[in-house]
């Protein structure tokens, strides 16, 4: 069974000094509120609802921890961030999710990756930019281009050159990765659970070898 498909909602963090303090690996969800995240993150965990959009844009500040791993025995979280660039949101409810979320991706010495959500259509707007300079160089990160069902063959694969080299430059020598997502035909999410749970199965603790007897 994929590990992604164990995951199940295990709490809500308004709050830094509100996270899990066991010291289980996190992998962030981030993106624009309408960039298709939560879509996304049910088509990898095969759930219909386990994350949603609230129908105001901008109306929830929080994170949402996700457990994967077997039920008496999380061994890993996936991280579903508030969304930005919501045009309605007052200014201190943007400096809220920039205390929260942004403080979150710069310092959660958990953090063993960042997933961003950008609709193929826009490729990296500036939010997005604003939102990678959070992300320490050392920290995994793979661009997913959502809705690339969009938009023809030759014009998505355009898409995804175009960001390759944008990330060159906003963070040369780092691990970053581009990939076309859909999550209406679910193109695509074999290769960002295949990211995610390497991510995952790399930062775990290795297996004590059997021994036997000379």
């Amino acid at each position: 069974m994929p590990l992604l498909t164990t995951a199940r909602f295990h709490t809500t963090v308004a709050a830094l000094h509100q996270m899990p303090r066991e010291g289980l690996l996190e992998v962030a969800f981030v993106g624009r509120s309408n960039a298709g995240k939560s879509s996304a993150i049910n088509v990898l965990c095969n759930r219909r609802r386990l994350a949603f959009a609230s129908r105001t844009p901008g109306r929830t500040q929080a994170l949402n921890y996700f457990a994967v791993g077997p039920v008496d025995r999380a061994i890993a979280y996936l991280v579903d961030t508030p969304g930005y660039g919501y045009a309605s949101a007052p200014l201190e409810t943007k400096r809220t999710w920039d205390q929260l979320a942004g403080e979150y991706l710069s310092s959660r010495p958990q953090l063993a990756g960042t997933v961003l959500m950008a609709d193929i259509r826009r490729k990296l707007t500036d939010l997005d930019r604003r939102l990678l300079a959070w992300v320490p160089d050392s920290v995994r990160l793979v661009v997913t281009l959502t809705k690339s069902d969009k938009l023809p063959r030759q014009q998505a694969r355009q898409a995804l050159r175009d960001v390759i080299d944008e990330l060159e430059q906003l963070r040369p020598g780092a691990d970053n990765k581009v990939l076309l997502f859909s999550a209406l035909n679910r193109s695509g999410s074999d290769d960002l659970t295949a990211v995610v749970e390497n991510w995952i199965a790399v930062g775990l603790p290795a297996s004590p070898k059997e021994t036997t007897n000379a």
